[in-house]
């Protein structure tokens, strides 16, 4: 159990840290929050440093043997553990560095100076801790951020959608990217963010990671409308979800 004011700490790792200007951009929200728990390390509002916590926010993907020894050594303080952001849940955009070798990667980045020599292949923070509490997108939606935070407090768990993002966007009464002509990754990818991006005029990306079962769980009706395919649309989704994690829930590698 928690105790009633519980400390919250953010840490980040490879990432950019728009997940966190994105809590911090939660305004009146942030500050009703503020009165519930105490915030002890947060660089992007605050100066203070503190290392002592209950609940730990992790942004950003681990993507070297030193992020792994440093997440272990700050998990093992947390009585709960958060993933913030896609970088965190799923690898992020940070997942395309394994789409080539490690050496084929560095030496397009580097050349011939090698300064991270204990990069590992990217990957989600739960290959590496335990995670209890997952906010999925790129950045994240500021809504289910709060709601992840009620449930923390609650002592309630939080289940992350696991129907498209088409969902939400008919709710929203959106009219359908592929009317449009575009192509949009919303048949396959969880909601959970509102239908964001389409409210907008864009497409989804698939910044939320897959289905947990893209075969059958995926928008059939869109599907079927346009002639698609789920292993078609699965081609396209390595911008956010080239990980291991994320390609054996169909069962293949993501094609190089």
């Amino acid at each position: 159990m928690l105790k009633p004011k519980p400390r919250v700490a953010f840490f980040e790792f490879t990432d950019c840290e728009g997940c966190q200007l994105q809590v911090a951009n939660l305004g009146e929200a942030l500050l009703e929050l503020t009165k519930l728990v105490d915030i002890v390390n947060f660089r992007e509002i605050m100066s203070e440093d503190g290392q002592e916590y209950e609940v730990l926010i992790v942004e950003g993907s681990v993507a070297s043997k030193h992020d792994e020894e440093r997440l272990k050594k700050i998990a093992a303080k947390a009585k709960v553990i958060v993933a913030l952001g896609a970088c965190a849940t799923i690898g992020g955009v940070n997942n395309l560095k394994n789409l080539k070798s490690l050496d084929e990667q560095k030496k397009a980045v580097y050349g011939s100076v090698d300064p991270v020599p204990d990069a590992i292949a990217t990957k989600p923070i739960d290959e590496v801790v335990k995670v209890d509490y997952y906010i999925h997108g790129c950045p994240i939606y500021g809504p289910e951020f709060v709601k992840v935070m009620e449930c923390i407090l609650l002592g309630k768990p939080y289940h992350v959608p696991n129907y498209p993002v088409c969902v939400e966007c008919k709710q929203n009464e959106n009219v359908c990217a592929y009317d449009k002509g575009l192509f949009c990754l919303g048949p396959i990818t969880r909601a959970g963010c509102n239908s964001w991006l389409p409210n907008h005029g864009s497409v989804c990306v698939g910044c939320r990671g897959l289905l947990d079962n893209p075969a059958s769980d995926a928008q059939k009706d869109i599907l079927e409308k346009y002639g698609l395919t789920v292993d078609g649309i699965l081609d396209k989704f390595t911008l956010y979800c080239a990980s291991s994690k994320e390609s054996a829930k169909y069962g293949k590698e993501f094609k190089k």
